[in-house]
């Protein structure tokens, strides 16, 4: 009788389980914002940027990514490749099994991350930003599952806020009602992405990685299963004009109600109509926030890796 097939739940790559396994600093990195969210060959560049600013720091990157059906944590030189120059599906937790099941490739988002790093024991993750309530979700119930997915998923998510082109003020009731803690670094007020600073402020604030970690193993000890969101704003230095950014906001949102865009589609929308009318410099502030935001999630990982855990 032939056996049964074994099947792969997932990978983790020689690098980050024997960092793990010694208990060195380890960082998730997520793969839709390579795919997805940064024109080729731009994307390739920053995905090496990305890894290589965690190994200056002596943190082991662990991008993931599901490929050929297997969810893997941690990628070779060519899984880098392939996420970069493919044209890979965009994966949610929930299509996680059907890509596994039909041996598909996809580029994991932030709620696919924060799950699939979880599952190996990687407990710090670098994002550029956060999914959270789309405008208009009274009437089309649209918004992230990084929001749920946070709620069961103990992961330190390190992100510049969430994009404006959300309902941020929405997005913050929703993470106070699944009980996911919201800490500001060096900050009070939550970031917007391209903006150091919304119109809205948060309840906790932290001056240093190692209270990060502090409250990351004080959540451990209380048993706590939620995620939580460390808000690290852009340096006002960096950030996309404040004004510039209004006007190309509103001209955004005004050309997709004209275009009858609803759905998953809005979001894609937007994103590419600002990168246009910015003349690409909404891009580029993405990738400076994102390099400040890994460089962060590298010091909470060396503070987390400091207490044992």
């Amino acid at each position: 009788m032939t056996p049964a097939p074994v099947h792969i739940a997932f990978t983790v790559s020689a690098e980050v389980a024997d960092a793990l396994k010694d208990r060195r600093p380890v960082v998730a990195l997520e793969s839709t914002i390579i795919s997805h969210g940064l024109p080729r060959p731009r994307n390739h560049e920053a995905a090496k940027e990305f890894e290589q600013i965690l190994r200056d720091a002596g943190v082991t990157p662990a991008t993931i990514a599901v490929l050929d059906g297997v969810p893997q944590i941690g990628l070779d030189a060519d899984g880098v490749r392939r996420i970069a120059q493919e044209d890979l599906a965009k994966a949610s937790v929930r299509d996680l099994p059907m890509l596994a099941a039909s041996g598909a490739s996809g580029a994991t988002t932030v709620a696919a991350t924060a799950h699939l790093a979880c599952l190996a024991g990687v407990r710090v993750f670098a994002t550029g930003g956060l999914g959270g309530v789309h405008r208009g979700a009274s009437s089309t119930f649209d918004e992230s599952a990084d929001l749920s997915t946070l709620a069961v998923t103990p992961v330190t998510v390190v992100s510049a806020g969430v994009k404006s082109v959300l309902d941020i003020a929405a997005t913050l009731e929703r993470l106070e009602t699944l009980s996911v803690p919201v800490v500001g670094y060096r900050t009070t007020v939550f970031p917007s992405f391209w903006l150091t600073e919304s119109a809205f402020t948060i309840d906790w604030s932290v001056e240093t990685a190692a209270q990060v970690a502090a409250i990351m193993r004080s959540r451990d000890a209380l048993g706590l299963g939620q995620g939580m969101v460390v808000a690290n704003p852009i340096p006002r230095h960096q950030q996309w004009d404040p004004i510039e950014h209004d006007r190309v906001l509103i001209e955004a949102l005004d050309a997709a109600d004209a275009a009858g865009m609803h759905g998953k589609a809005v979001t894609p929308f937007l994103l590419g109509f600002i990168v246009s009318a910015s003349q690409g410099r909404s891009l580029e502030v993405n990738l400076d926030l994102a390099r400040n935001n890994v460089r962060l999630a590298a010091e909470i990982a060396i503070e987390w890796s400091a207490l044992g855990a």
